[in-house]
């Protein structure tokens, strides 16, 4: 069962999300979204996701398309 949400993005998110939606033919960036929540579901690995401080944006640009 799936529910409508709404969550706050940065721009580069939506540009990832959107380029792995065209790169792997998915039928749009929610599923792009959804495969990403899976894999983290699925390596059970929470500390490492979350255990590191991370910010792509301070300093940075963010996301960037790779080659």
């Amino acid at each position: 069962m799936s529910e409508m949400q709404t969550f706050q993005l940065h721009d580069d998110m939506l540009r990832m999300l959107s380029w792995c939606k065209d790169k792997y033919k998915l039928s749009d960036e929610s599923k792009a979204l959804r495969v990403i929540l899976d894999y983290i579901i699925e390596e059970d690995d929470f500390d490492k996701v979350f255990g590191s401080v991370r910010c792509l944006r301070c300093g940075g640009d963010g996301w960037v398309e790779p080659d």
